[in-house]
């Protein structure tokens, strides 16, 4: 398909969208975040708290990042209205910030995480399907990969058409994916709950999963993996018809998130085990209603997860799409990647996420646990766009006035992503760094190619110390030091 080139950018280097694209209402909006946000994590979510810690960890676990995430989402929310001739958010305001070759690095690194993330999306879809035909094992097999691989080209083709049409698709899908957690909760309350079998799990007993502190940092990556979206209303904020609808999106949405993953991580506590609910396959979340209600509790949440996912594996690549073409408008990535189609999609980027989702899919796929390791390195690189975002909030709060609370979100906004640098371990900040070294190669050609200063002091230091780390990661990854 042929490509038209962009109108000219406006003065904030963004390309306009016209009054009658700007389509995209609260609901629209929160839909968008909660269509992100809401996909493979809530259905791993028993499994992945339980093999890490018990109820009295997991309540800590969610308070801090349930905390932390509604910080960030408040600094989402003032930045919106205080900086509107931002659009596209977590990469602008991390450009706006701190400078172009950081700016770019946070717009890299959010579209790698929603490229691995897609990878996560494919591997339950075959695991679920795996309890059923065994050729799809744990998402782990041939047959898996052949799947995925056919997945990921079928919805590049439906994106092509047009963000309206998909962001449509989506709404829909993120009503339909509700459905199931419903169902969840109301059997395991109604029915499937055990007060004995919960106050057996307050703790984990276990001595190598560590104290109470270490169990809790180790479900952080987790946590962190299931809340990524959340700026999902903050990324379309060009499409938004108001500006303030951003922000009610934002926080609305998280707060409807949360109030679901806290409700499917404490019931399963009250139905099996701990140490059974961490042995269950993926999606765990089908062995817990299965032994809540018999063998169609797991029909229940397979359908659904199958629903959630493909909706989910939308809206992520709608995001990612998007990240990658504002980054190439304000000049930080190749122009040929802001070509739009006639159905205004940018399809250079598109072509360009879908080809990084199915090499990071193949990766995966040679990793010991290729669902594990999609969730974890997603986690790791969002980490960064996440802190930059926490980073400029708070530059913003303490000029001018200085709004008390708006201060006090950005705060705890940042001190709880600098916690999440410190949570995601030497492995994948190593791994972190063998990602951004080669980019900031493509950020080189794309300023030369417009000829522009390629960097300034501090970010030469910068671009030093990530192929400094990168090096080192090699290194760690051929001796065994560090694994995938």
């Amino acid at each position: 398909m042929s490509g038209n080139e962009n109108p000219p950018p406006t003065a904030a280097g963004v390309a306009p969208v016209s009054g009658s694209r700007k389509t995209m209402s609260v609901p629209v909006l929160t839909a968008m975040v909660v269509g992100t946000m809401i996909g493979a994590g809530v259905y791993s979510l028993p499994a992945q708290f339980s093999s890490s810690t018990g109820v009295v960890g997991a309540a800590i676990a969610w308070a801090i990042a349930g905390g932390g995430m509604l910080a960030l989402a408040f600094v989402f929310q003032r930045l919106a209205i205080v900086r509107p001739d931002l659009d596209s958010g977590i990469f602008a305001y991390a450009r706006a910030g701190f400078g172009d070759f950081i700016g770019f690095f946070s717009a890299f690194g959010y579209w790698t995480s929603a490229c691995v993330a897609n990878v996560t999306y494919w591997v339950l879809v075959a695991s679920t399907l795996g309890g059923v035909v065994p050729a799809f094992g744990d998402g782990d097999t041939a047959w898996a990969l052949a799947l995925g691989t056919a997945g990921i080209w079928v919805f590049h083709f439906i994106i092509q058409k047009g963000v309206t049409r998909a962001t449509l698709i989506n709404g829909i899908a993120t009503v339909a994916k509700l459905v199931p957690l419903a169902i969840f909760a109301v059997l395991i309350v109604g029915g499937g709950f055990s007060w004995e079998v919960f106050t057996d799990n307050l703790y984990a007993e276990d001595a190598s999963l560590g104290s109470l502190s270490d169990q809790v940092r180790s479900t952080m990556l987790v946590t962190v993996f299931v809340f990524i979206g959340i700026e999902g209303a903050s990324v379309y904020s060009r499409w938004a018809k108001k500006r303030e609808d951003v922000g009610k999106a934002t926080v609305w949405g998280f707060l409807t998130v949360l109030a679901v993953f806290v409700a499917v991580t404490m019931l399963s506590y009250g139905v099996l085990p701990r140490d059974e609910i961490a042995a269950l396959r993926e999606p765990s979340m089908a062995g817990v209603l299965e032994a809540a209600v018999g063998s169609w509790g797991a029909w229940v949440i397979g359908i659904g997860l199958l629903i959630s996912v493909l909706g989910a594996y939308l809206a992520w690549s709608l995001l990612a799409v998007e990240s990658l073409y504002m980054t190439a408008v304000h000049g930080d990535a190749p122009p040929v990647l802001s070509k739009l189609n006639k159905n205004e999609v940018p399809f250079r980027a598109l072509l360009a996420t879908s080809l990084t989702t199915q090499l990071f899919f193949v990766v995966a796929f040679f990793a010991e646990s290729a669902f594990d390791f999609s969730l974890e390195l997603t986690s790791a690189l969002a980490i960064l766009p996440y802190l930059l975002t926490a980073g400029f909030g708070l530059k913003i709060a303490l000029r001018g006035s200085r709004v008390a609370t708006a201060v006090a979100a950005a705060v705890v906004a940042t001190l709880y992503t600098v916690y999440l640098v410190y949570a995601m371990g030497t492995q994948y900040v190593l791994l972190s760094f063998m990602i951004y070294a080669p980019a900031s190669l493509i950020y080189i050609w794309a300023r030369k190619q417009r000829n522009k200063t390629v960097f300034t002091v501090g970010e030469m230091i910068v671009c030093v110390v990530t192929f400094a780390g990168a090096i080192v990661g090699i290194v760690a990854l051929v001796n065994g030091w560090i694994a995938l």
